[in-house]
């Protein structure tokens, strides 16, 4: 995304983003360093920890109107956790909160999570300005969204 293109989106306010590794991953050196680009690039960085619940990381999200949630996981499991937080989402008509993944996620995965609604799904080696790109984007489409139903 350009500089300064659809900034008027967030009104002063910065992107909220919301990171976590669901699932038995105990893998944080990748999440750490994203937490803080986030937060060198201007965002507020909400890191949930090891190990929360797929049902923990959709309530903070809610409760914590987020932006976007950041999903990470390096065990393979992502088939699995990534989805049940998109159906959490789905069955409780959460439209409004962007939802992205990362990890070592096998090519042949990716458009499966892309079909649940899961965009991004980067892997180890991406350069941090591609992912922070790609969340600044969905962002937008998300206060976008917001703005619509106001």
């Amino acid at each position: 995304m350009e500089a300064g293109k659809n900034q008027s989106l967030f009104k002063g306010k910065p992107i909220k983003i919301l990171l976590a590794k669901p699932g038995i991953d105990g893998h944080d050196r990748g999440i750490l360093v994203l937490a803080k680009a986030f937060r060198d690039a201007g965002m507020e960085v909400i890191y949930v920890g090891l190990l929360p619940t797929p049902e923990e990381v959709v309530d903070t999200a809610v409760n914590e109107d987020v932006d976007v949630i950041a999903l990470s996981l390096l065990n393979g499991a992502h088939m699995t956790v990534f989805k049940k937080v998109a159906d959490l989402m789905k069955g409780r008509n959460i439209n409004d909160i962007a939802v992205v993944g990362g990890g070592t996620i096998p090519e042949g995965d990716k458009p499966k999570l892309e079909k649940m609604g899961i965009s991004g799904n980067y892997g180890p080696g991406t350069p941090i300005s591609k992912i922070v790109e790609h969340i600044t984007e969905r962002a937008a489409e998300m206060r976008k969204l917001k703005s619509m139903e106001e």
